[in-house]
């Protein structure tokens, strides 16, 4: 009657008995013993398994004592018994089993998401209660059903307010054809079937509420205490009622990101039910998420990762609650990580647990920036006019600040048109692509251009070897210019760029490329 799962070699030292309390099917599950194997391997745990017999026919009085419970509705179940062993023993609980009442009424799990601010789609209660007349007012159109004033327009999803009854319909407005899909357990590979009927039940309580268009997918979470949740995503049932298995026959499931305001929700959900191990569906929809259904104790199937943190969470959580009562020296274990390894059939290896990629579209140049030295007088009453004389820097973003540099620009190039001197040529190539620049789009605009001045009183600092006196007289300012990127004004900018090189005598075997995407540049050896 009861199974015992005791570590090898256990201390002499009181023992945590942890006791399992539900139906065999869910205690004997590959879930849950993975998660106690694991669990027994705290030295001062002990866990027991409560066979079903116990449970089903004997009273409370002799069912095995315990000091922390885990115990879960499931069909067949004897709640009510459950409730009763923890009033007379008063284990520890990890999942509160008087909120487990609500959990079987999807109204009361409305009510209390609701309550605690959690979004939920639209939704309104029909019952059916010869006691309470008032509440049964449904007008059924041929498009849209009218629940005690409130219309939802099909598609709209039809729940009965039993948690146990998995027969959710979904009805389609006749625009798309009408009808109703019909969900249910999983039988085999399907999950719903169509049917031609378009009107709506007229026996039972249920739930109407709007239907969320989502991706074709339903987001499951699974939590672990309020800091930790695991989400994975399956194809909804919804879709075409066919379950996507893998080449062993289990359901596909996709792992997903949860963001931080649905590890919010997550936090809020474990809370409010009380449920420390607690599943519940998410649907994503219209950039927001919303809670559709809370199923209380559920496991992650298939996944190691998730075996180890719920049993050390677990683990951790009765340790701490307990440890003090029974003076067991014990504190929560620091140690790092284990990496994480898995078998393969050419040996272990590391188990890969995410990929991280940046990724950036391709339909856009990366932002440009071109720095020349101006020593124009010109340059000087621009940097005097807009006091760049206090801090040495200016900063030009206004539209009638950066027409006044091209202005300065246009009237230069003018001027310097009829020089042949290579220096002046040098300086006429910068003016030129300055004023390019600026003229690109046809409008100035902050955001993709900017002009920025820097006061050099001495100049650029000249090699040891060069006249330190010339390096003195000379008055200078660095104007470095800054764009988003344009292809036509990077191709001119790399054919400058390329023929300064050249003019320069550094480097003659300069290569310039340019695609139709606008990824131009200039290459050139490195020896």
């Amino acid at each position: 009657p009861l199974i015992p799962m005791i570590h090898p070699g256990l201390p002499p030292e009181r023992q945590i008995v942890v006791g399992i309390c539900a139906m065999t099917k869910k205690s004997k599950s590959k879930p849950m013993t993975q998660i106690l194997e694991r669990l027994c391997k705290f030295e001062y745990i002990t866990v027991v398994i409560m066979g079903e017999d116990i449970i089903l026919n004997e009273p409370v009085e002799n069912w095995p004592p315990c000091d922390c419970l885990i115990s879960f509705h499931s069909k067949g179940f004897p709640l009510d018994k459950a409730v009763a062993y923890a009033k007379l023993c008063k284990p520890f609980l990890i999942n509160d089993l008087d909120m487990q009442y609500y959990i079987q009424d999807r109204r009361e799990v409305y009510r209390i998401l609701q309550e605690e601010g959690i979004d939920l789609p639209r939704y309104a209660v029909l019952n059916r209660d010869p006691d309470r007349p008032e509440e049964c007012n449904l007008v059924e159109g041929e498009d849209h059903v009218e629940v005690n004033g409130a219309v939802f327009p099909k598609p709209f999803v039809e729940k009965p307010v039993s948690a146990e009854d998995h027969n959710v319909y979904i009805y389609y407005p006749t625009s798309a054809g009408g009808g109703s899909q019909r969900l249910f357990r999983k039988i085999g590979s399907r999950s719903s079937v169509y049917s031609p009927e378009s009107s709506v039940r007229k026996t039972g309580s249920y739930i109407y509420e709007e239907f969320m268009p989502t991706d074709g997918t339903d987001v499951k979470v699974y939590t672990v205490g309020p800091d930790y949740a695991h989400a994975e995503a399956r194809k909804s049932p919804a879709l075409d009622g066919k379950v996507e298995r893998d080449s062993e026959g289990k359901e596909i499931r996709y792992p997903v990101m949860l963001t931080a305001m649905e590890k919010l929700v997550a936090r809020k959900v474990c809370v409010a039910f009380k449920q420390t191990v607690c599943g519940f569906d998410l649907l994503r929809a219209n950039g927001h998420s919303f809670v559709c259904d809370v199923n209380g104790f559920s496991f992650v199937k298939n996944s190691m990762k998730y075996y180890d943190d719920c049993a050390k969470i677990l683990g951790n959580i009765i340790m701490r609650e307990l440890a003090p009562q029974f003076h067991i020296p014990w504190s929560i274990p620091t140690e790092a990580e284990d990496i994480p390894i898995v078998p393969t059939t050419s040996g272990t290896m590391m188990e890969l647990r995410c990929v991280i990629a940046v990724i950036r579209h391709g339909d856009r140049t990366p932002k440009q920036k071109m720095k020349m030295e101006v020593k124009h007088p010109r340059f000087f009453e621009l940097f005097e006019k807009y006091d760049g004389y206090k801090t040495g820097k200016l900063k030009l973003k206004k539209p009638e600040q950066l027409q006044e540099v091209l202005d300065i620009a246009r009237q230069l190039v003018v001027e310097l048109g009829t020089h042949s001197d290579c220096e002046i040529e040098e300086r006429k190539s910068k003016l030129e692509q300055l004023k390019s620049v600026l003229e690109m789009y046809g409008h100035f605009s902050g955001i993709n251009r900017k002009v920025q001045l820097t006061y050099l009183p001495h100049g650029h600092p000249k090699a040891a070897s060069e006249d330190e006196a010339w390096c003195l007289r000379v008055r200078a300012a660095v104007l470095p210019i800054k764009t988003s990127g344009d292809a036509s004004m990077i191709n001119n900018s790399c054919l400058i760029f390329a023929s300064n090189i050249r003019r320069a005598g550094l480097i003659n075997n300069v290569t310039y490329q340019y695609s139709p995407d606008g990824a131009t540049g200039v290459a050139f050896p490195c020896s």
